[in-house]
């Protein structure tokens, strides 16, 4: 039991919004802490046990230990996902270089996958910094995700969707990150978390209304190309993956 507020770690990206709006509206303050960052340090954090539940990377649930996932919501996508693309100046086949994106471990990971198994290239792999989009030129191109890369959607001839490429791979859902312990948690807690997850999903219209960021219309990001339930066939999806990723 822990005699303490229960710390939470949630991704800093716009598609967290839908999911953490009561929280940030003061719904269990007095009993979590929400910590916020981009994807692979919420990993890290969870990992290190610097955090007790996390909104992570899927790819990293193999590293945490005593992993579980605790909610039935998630960031997912049953159709193209517009904030997780590989973006090139040239066309796929002709790609010799691509550099990763340092944000999050699932993409890269579900890039790999895909380079190999669906479209089929063996590119050379580049470690990014931060500013790395300005880098894409010529047969060189770089994966983007989160809010970075709706931005970036119309300044490329070429813009490959990765939840897109992974449903047409697999016919599978895909998963890129799940509310994840690290540690056995008070069932009360988990119940309360999860309808206040449910209770943020219902404000999205507020939510949007609250945001402005013209590169992207957000009612067809948080409505169509996320899909925030993880059911059976994300859950089956989720699986493939890690499966893949572990072989």
């Amino acid at each position: 039991m822990l005699n303490r507020k229960i710390k939470v770690g949630a991704v800093s990206y716009l598609n967290t919004k839908p999911l953490v709006y009561a929280f940030e509206n003061g719904a269990m303050a007095d009993e979590m802490e929400l910590i916020f960052d981009y994807p692979s340090k919420v990993a890290q954090m969870l990992i290190n046990d610097e955090i007790d539940l996390g909104l992570v990377p899927v790819a990293v649930i193999p590293q945490v230990q005593h992993a579980q996932i605790v909610s039935n919501f998630c960031i997912g996508a049953t159709n193209p996902v517009a904030s997780v693309c590989l973006f090139s100046q040239v066309p796929i086949q002709d790609i010799k270089s691509v550099i990763l994106d340092y944000q999050s471990r699932t993409s890269v990971a579900l890039l790999k996958i895909l380079l190999k198994d669906f479209w089929k290239i063996t590119p050379d792999f580049i470690a990014s910094e931060v500013g790395f989009e300005k880098d894409i030129n010529g047969t060189m191109a770089a994966l983007i995700i989160g809010d970075r890369a709706l931005v970036q959607l119309n300044n490329f001839p070429f813009v490959y969707d990765l939840a897109e490429a992974w449903q047409q791979l697999t016919n599978l859902s895909f998963v890129f990150a799940a509310w994840v312990a690290n540690k056995s948690l008070p069932d009360e807690f988990i119940s309360k978390f999860n309808v206040s997850i449910k209770a943020s999903l219902g404000h999205i219209d507020k939510i949007v209304d609250s945001i402005d960021f013209p590169e992207y219309d957000l009612n067809v990001y948080f409505k169509e190309n996320i899909d925030y339930i993880l059911d059976d066939k994300k859950m089956e999806g989720l699986q493939h993956f890690l499966s893949k990723i572990g072989s």
